[in-house]
């Protein structure tokens, strides 16, 4: 799965290239609030470009619930890409996605044009029996395919993986993009072939979210972490009171299987020794909050805990001062709050100071690294919350699977 074809293996000159893209940007009346997914797909739309290929971009945006609406267009996008290239863009605005007003933009198109197809997604679910049809529309548009949207690559969708059979049957190549391959690069390599000590942090709310991460990840790092609302479960496992905290009673056996197994394959299995405790959920979130801090083995009956504590914050920080590949998925408690963040940014902070490769995985962890301001300090940060998980289960990704190998 981690040797595909890119890019730069094949000449897009004079071409139709059709591009999936992640442009699921976050919009407030109409407006992008965060361009990071548009600016990622900037190196593979220029290199297309400057090859004189005919550069035709698509991609979903919203979960479009109530059908095709203005609210969920990719037109705002379109507008954004416009000023980033500094050319126009030309927007398909038609619902149909690849009806005749797209067949019309395509062939108008010269070498090095950009057009922007509508939301995948208005066409209604991608992934059932008529997304085949969808799927032939799209490859009947385009004489090769590129998907450069990791975030949607773990989704077997017409336009991530169904378009390629029918690019393929025509001769077209079917390749990934630049972003694509950095997250194959460094989230493969990572799970596949680490440079040792090879630490994984797991934090986040629910233990039942990362089950086969856990697994995966005990047989394949030297040391795994476990932070965040999802410790609770395995220190309940161990026989502990912990109070009112986040806890999956169903997944109580699972945590002592995994205990066992860490024993069993000689690796580390850190979990928090203090913890911050609250009287109840802050609410709203990001409201002030009296905390305590106790020992993980002494929760108070009536208490709630919301993050590592402070010898915990230590006792991480020095696993990963050892490290030489640290992936990290899912925050230490509840990092919304100021008064609550202190062992995420710890733990983001250990990270930043590090010379290993420091890879994170997406979702919350992504954001809260962001937002905490120590962005810029990792090697890696993976653009797919989902992608990413499945990445770190082993498990296939239809997009990645559909591309060809080299």
């Amino acid at each position: 799965m981690l040797n595909k074809k890119t890019v730069d293996d094949f000449n897009a000159s004079g071409r139709r290239v059709l591009v999936r893209c992640d442009f699921n940007v976050p919009l407030k009346a109409g407006e992008i609030t965060d361009e990071t997914r548009i600016v990622a797909a900037l190196p593979t739309i220029k290199k297309l470009i400057a090859d004189g290929g005919k550069v035709i971009l698509c991609s979903h945006l919203g979960k479009v619930k109530n059908g095709p609406n203005e609210g969920e267009s990719l037109a705002p996008v379109a507008k954004r890409l416009s000023e980033k290239l500094g050319k126009e863009v030309t927007f398909v605005s038609d619902y149909n996605v690849t009806g005749a007003d797209a067949t019309a933009a395509v062939e108008a198109m010269q070498p090095g044009d950009v057009v922007l197809l509508q939301n995948t997604r208005f066409r209604g679910a991608e992934e059932t029996k008529n997304g085949e049809a969808f799927s032939k529309e799209l490859a009947d548009l385009c004489d090769d395919y590129v998907c450069d949207a990791f975030g949607s690559s773990h989704r077997a969708h017409a336009s991530v993986a169904g378009v390629t059979e029918f690019v393929r049957a025509k001769g077209g190549n079917c390749a990934v993009g630049y972003l694509m391959q950095k997250e194959i690069d460094f989230l493969g390599n990572a799970v596949n072939n680490p440079v040792r000590p090879f630490v994984a942090i797991l934090g986040g709310a629910k233990v039942a979210d990362k089950l086969n991460v856990i697994s995966n990840l005990l047989e394949k790092c030297d040391t795994l972490i476990i932070g965040g609302g999802m410790a609770y479960t395995f220190l309940k496992a161990q026989g502990y009171e912990i109070g009112t905290s986040l806890c999956d009673d169903s997944k109580l056996d699972y945590c002592k299987e995994m205990m066992a197994k860490a024993e069993q394959l000689g690796k580390k299995l850190l979990l928090p020794v203090d913890t911050v405790v609250t009287a109840a959920f802050p609410n709203p979130i990001d409201a002030e909050i009296a905390t305590e801090v106790y020992a993980s083995t002494e929760i108070p009956a009536d208490k709630m805990g919301m993050d590592i504590g402070p010898k915990t914050q230590a006792l991480y920080a020095e696993a990963v001062k050892s490290a030489k590949t640290v992936v990290w998925n899912g925050p230490m408690g509840v990092f919304e709050n100021p008064t609550l963040a202190a062992g995420t940014i710890a733990v983001a902070k250990s990270l930043a100071e590090t010379d290993a490769t420091t890879i994170i995985g997406g979702g919350d962890s992504a954001a809260a690294v962001n937002q905490l301001g120590f962005g810029d300090k990792m090697s890696h940060i993976s653009t797919g919350g989902g992608a990413s998980l499945e990445f770190l289960e082993g498990k296939d990704l239809p997009g990645v699977v559909a591309a060809d190998d080299k």
